[in-house]
């Protein structure tokens, strides 16, 4: 399913969005070296319920994974990039912690994802994966507007990846987002300009980078969820949701 969403729905996307860069940018803050991935999960919860909003992961059992999720965020760590379900793990100096937050509020429902390093180690090969995710979506985003297709967004994206040296998965990508959060169209990230669906004035769209370092294989942890890279490499994500408008691309999960 597409969903075109009208000027009142754009407008509470915009809450949604703003709640979603808020959550993500205080548990930034707070993951720190000890701090442990339930933790952050129980902070998540608690902003998520005290805002009146709703997760869209704790009974989300779509096809790919083993369901439900049963946790209000994704903490991916260092080979983990997807999905990562939140476990008895204390953070170490120098470990990649990708966050990935979906809520619903008032009906609309905005996806993004951060990734950063903790503590004071900056590994050079890990500053580089993060920064080629975030310049990716930057690219999405600057070719994403009326009239602009799918394929326009896709060949952006991967265009960056690919110049920056990193294989790419087209197993999980971008997609539509609106009342739910997974829908139509997949925004892949790599492919052809050009082609694919036309982008409508209030359309929403997750678009989100994500790469491993030496590798385009996953493998699924034993809990069924979380995706790690098949090396055992690092990894990083990086995810905005926009609206499209007549003007261009609203980014609607930027911090305020």
């Amino acid at each position: 399913m597409i969903e075109i969403l009208n000027p009142t729905d754009v407008r509470r996307a915009r809450d949604t969005g703003a709640l979603v860069a808020e959550i993500l940018q205080t548990l930034k803050g707070r993951s720190v070296v000890g701090t442990n991935l339930l933790e952050i999960d129980a902070w998540a919860q608690q902003m998520i319920v005290d805002a009146g909003a709703t997760s869209c992961y704790v009974d989300y059992a779509p096809s790919f994974g083993r369901g439900p999720f049963g946790h209000y965020i994704c903490t991916s760590v260092n080979d983990a990039v997807l999905h990562g379900r939140p476990y008895d793990y204390q953070l170490a100096d120098g470990d990649l912690l990708s966050l990935d937050l979906a809520v619903s509020l008032g009906g609309v429902v905005a996806d993004s994802a951060i990734s950063f390093l903790v503590g004071d180690t900056r590994p050079p090969e890990s500053v580089a994966l993060i920064d080629a995710t975030e310049r990716a979506l930057r690219a999405g985003i600057a070719a994403a507007g009326p009239g602009a297709r799918v394929g326009d967004l896709s060949h952006a994206i991967g265009t960056v990846l690919h110049a920056a040296g990193y294989p790419v998965n087209t197993e999980f990508g971008g997609h539509g987002v609106g009342s739910t959060m997974h829908q139509d169209p997949h925004v892949s990230n790599t492919g052809r300009p050009g082609r694919g669906y036309r982008l409508r004035p209030g359309l929403l769209l997750a678009l989100e980078p994500w790469v491993m370092a030496d590798t385009a294989t996953l493998v699924t942890d034993a809990d069924g969820w979380t995706l790690r890279s098949a090396t055992g490499c690092r990894t990083a994500h990086s995810e905005h949701t926009i609206a499209i408008t007549a003007e261009g691309a609203e980014v609607l999960t930027l911090p305020r």
